[in-house]
């Protein structure tokens, strides 16, 4: 059985306060917010609300830097990099998640609310179906 970490509404609503405060301070606007389909797209449209960003673009090719790039939770590495490879100017990429996994190295890029507190897998509220099938 694997370890889990179930997260709950109000944490997420805590989290996306964090990071709307965060972001806020940035000496920079975002023009919009891109996203992935799978994991980004419920954080992306809460921040989207806070931030007062009308456009999220899901599942891009090609990525602006002009662009906030929000995903649920910083882990191996790989969307990251896959991210990063389809940004106009990687330099000015910043990339924001909720959850941090502890013990990783972080890019500069990388803006979370919190770090994970051990190697469980996060369970998002949007997420736990697709967690239980894959128990079963």
């Amino acid at each position: 059985m694997t370890l889990n970490q179930d997260v709950d509404w109000n944490e997420i609503d805590s989290l996306v306060k964090i990071l709307s405060k965060t972001i806020s301070k940035l000496p920079r606007t975002f023009s919009s917010i891109t996203t992935l389909s799978r994991g980004g797209l419920v954080p992306s449209r809460l921040l989207a609300d806070h931030l007062g960003i009308g456009k999220i673009l899901v599942d891009k090719n090609k990525i602006s830097s002009d662009s906030l790039f929000i995903d649920d939770i910083f882990d191996t590495g790989d969307t990251f990099n896959k991210t990063v490879s389809k940004v106009d100017d990687p330099s000015k990429l910043v990339f924001v998640t909720l959850f941090a996994r502890r013990g990783k190295k972080y890019p500069k890029q990388l803006i979370y609310a919190k770090k994970t507190d051990n190697s469980a897998y996060v369970v998002f509220p949007w997420d736990r179906l697709e967690f239980k099938r894959s128990q079963n």
